[in-house]
């Protein structure tokens, strides 16, 4: 005879009505309810770095052209959601299309 046997699977299940489910104060099941927010738009930006130019210099500018930055390479790539700078990462490949690694999270100051 095995210990599988004398389990009582009916009591392992989960509970079939709402009253026997954990809930918090307000009044929904102990799980965050984000749906509500899953359609609000935010903008996302990754800043490799910054220069300042001309206008001129700028309409200069053709394919292949470089632009020196205010970054070395391998320094961090600033990770701004709606202008606010939320995180630091690094730039990687990934089959083929350029993402970012985020290696750091900026946390809000007070």
């Amino acid at each position: 005879m095995s210990d599988t046997e004398n389990v009582d699977w009916q009591e392992l299940e989960e509970p079939d009505s709402p009253a026997e489910t954990p809930e918090d104060e307000n009044g929904q099941d102990g799980e965050v309810r984000l749906e509500a927010i899953y359609d609000v738009p935010v903008r996302v930006s990754a800043v490799l770095g910054k220069t300042n130019l001309q206008v001129s210099k700028l309409l200069q500018l053709g394919p292949g052209a470089v632009l020196e930055l205010d970054r070395k390479v391998g320094e961090a790539v600033d990770i701004f959601v709606n202008n606010r700078l939320v995180a630091r990462g690094e730039v990687v490949l990934v089959e083929e299309k350029l993402g970012i690694t985020m290696t750091e999270i900026i946390k809000l100051e007070d």
